[in-house]
């Protein structure tokens, strides 16, 4: 959130290799200053084949990941593969078809995504790694009660970092998982 309130600045989080190279491509070739944030876990768990040519994906575009019906599951950068575990978890155990987005750019974010994304579903959650208080999160979840008020259901969640330092070391403890997540989906899904 911190970089997202410079006004120009462009702020992107890939959540895999093939993302990193599209849209570090495109971040170079854009006529605007851009803030590229890679995740170190990345570096971990690269698993997959990123392809040899020159390619881009387009800034401030998001990307549904997973089609569903049931409720929308927002977020960018590592927390997307918490998302998609979530979401099959929900689709196993509740019966709740969850759409996964992945937002790649925080500044500027695809409004008409989201939008069109929680119209459709009419239940919303917002996951990301900073803490709760002034997030990102609390931008999403502004501007999707404003503008998709009379098509929400349910409140919007948000799962997020706790609101107080933490040493690394304790980062697993701090960080959302999909145990926070699910039990998030599961408040929206049988509440209301």
């Amino acid at each position: 959130a911190f970089f997202a309130h410079c006004p120009g600045l462009k702020v992107v989080v890939p959540r895999g290799p093939i993302q990193a190279k599209g849209l570090l491509l495109s971040c170079i070739r854009d006529q605007n200053p851009c803030i590229f944030f890679e995740p170190k876990i990345l570096y971990r768990m690269a698993a997959e084949e990123v392809p040899v040519g020159d390619y881009t994906l387009p800034l401030s575009q998001a990307e549904i990941v997973r089609k569903g019906e049931g409720m929308t599951l927002i977020g960018w950068g590592t927390v997307v593969h918490v998302l998609l575990e979530v979401a099959q978890m929900a689709e196993e155990q509740l019966g709740v078809s969850c759409e996964v987005i992945d937002l790649q750019t925080i500044m500027p974010y695809d409004a008409a995504t989201l939008q069109e994304s929680v119209k459709k579903t009419g239940k919303a959650m917002i996951v990301h790694e900073a803490p709760l208080t002034s997030g990102f999160g609390a931008e999403l979840a502004a501007r999707i009660q404003e503008e998709c008020f009379l098509h929400l259901e349910a409140p919007i969640q948000r799962v997020c970092g706790w609101d107080t330092p933490f040493p690394y070391i304790y980062e697993p403890f701090y960080l959302p998982d999909k145990w926070r997540c699910f039990d998030a989906v599961k408040k929206l899904a049988e509440n209301w």
